[in-house]
């Protein structure tokens, strides 16, 4: 049995209302109307038959909602993805095994709401969090409350990667060239995000919090040491803020809050880099997903991502914990812990 934790789809009614539309047709949304698979059911369902026991949880693709539509209607659009998310699951049960809600970040109250309605009405295994919100940072205080929410409720959240081509790679430009922003900022986007919720304090105010981090933790793997031993000297090279206060407050090392974070497998079949993830976040922490649809061809990250798990050194328990027991782990419904 493997469950894919972290893939993608639209509600055709979704797509057909919001992003298949021409205000839409340039970046990402170029991307999402070039897969058939990202909305059509009968398609994908034939690529996963090559799987045998194989589940999918299913989440909303980018953009995220914020960049959709301002927070007057921002809360419309998660109600309306996350209903017809619901809808498919309900439906298809031997498919897919659940999904994670899509929250309306820019308007906090709703985002809230909307995060209470799907875990406790929908069904909703976790929500969708990006890296950012239209460019503010997740540890904003204005964030607070809704970090509140779901850690009182024991909430899992899918982190995923977000950033456009208006992101400039260098300060005399406008914009990134060579699509850069994705291939290298999402990774960067990735380990900026955990980075920010370890040294504002998140994870020692919310000790608990899961966060499953999209392609394995970014960034954060291959640099274990400069994680490690490099800001185990923070302060050291800032004179304008008191960083070594701040690291001399810590409850433990900043690498080893690092290693509270999970992982997926969703790197397109690189095998090197998913050992290396494996080496830093352990057995316990690696969640199985193939980042499907967004693939050169029908399967080919699901198929090449199971050639890398199965060439790692592991027992068979510790492979099952990996495709499967992680993930049943952290999808116990919200709804059993906490009533609305």
């Amino acid at each position: 049995m493997k469950i894919d934790i972290f893939n993608h789809l639209f509600p055709k009614s979704f797509y057909d209302k919001y992003i298949n539309v021409d205000s839409n047709k340039k970046d990402l949304g170029k991307r999402a109307r070039g897969i058939p698979t990202m909305v059509d059911l009968e398609k994908r369902f034939r690529i996963l038959d090559e799987f045998g026991e194989y589940l999918q949880v299913l989440t909303l693709p980018a953009p995220p909602l914020e960049i959709l539509a301002g927070p007057e209607k921002s809360p419309q659009l998660a109600q309306e993805g996350n209903d017809g998310l619901a809808e498919i699951v309900l439906k298809y049960p031997d498919r897919f095994i659940g999904f994670a809600a899509s929250l309306p970040m820019n308007n906090v109250d709703a985002a809230i709401e909307e995060t209470i309605r799907s875990t406790t009405t929908l069904g909703a295994k976790g929500v969708q969090i990006y890296t950012n919100v239209a460019g503010k940072p997740l540890d904003a205080d204005e964030f607070r409350p809704l970090f509140d929410e779901i850690a009182k409720r024991d909430i899992t959240i899918w982190m995923h990667p977000t950033r456009a081509a208006n992101f400039p790679d260098y300060m005399t430009e406008v914009k990134s060239k060579y699509e850069i922003w994705w291939a290298l900022g999402w990774p960067y986007e990735t380990s900026v995000a955990m980075s920010r919720m370890v040294f504002s304090g998140m994870l020692d105010r919310y000790p608990n919090l899961r966060v499953i981090t999209h392609h394995m933790g970014g960034m954060i793997p291959y640099f274990e040491g400069r994680v490690g031993y490099g800001w185990d000297q923070l302060g050291t090279r800032t004179s304008d803020e008191d960083y070594e206060g701040l690291l001399h407050s810590m409850k433990k090392r900043p690498v080893d809050y690092f290693k509270h974070f999970y992982a997926d497998t969703a790197l397109f079949g690189a095998g090197p880099a998913t050992k290396c993830g494996l080496d830093f976040f352990g057995v316990d922490n690696i969640v199985f997903a193939s980042d499907m649809p967004f693939e050169p061809g029908p399967g080919v990250y699901a198929r090449e991502t199971i050639r890398c798990v199965e060439n790692l050194d592991l027992t068979s328990e510790e492979k099952d914990k990996i495709y499967r027991r992680n993930a049943e782990r952290l999808m116990t419904p919200a709804s059993v812990k906490v009533t609305a």
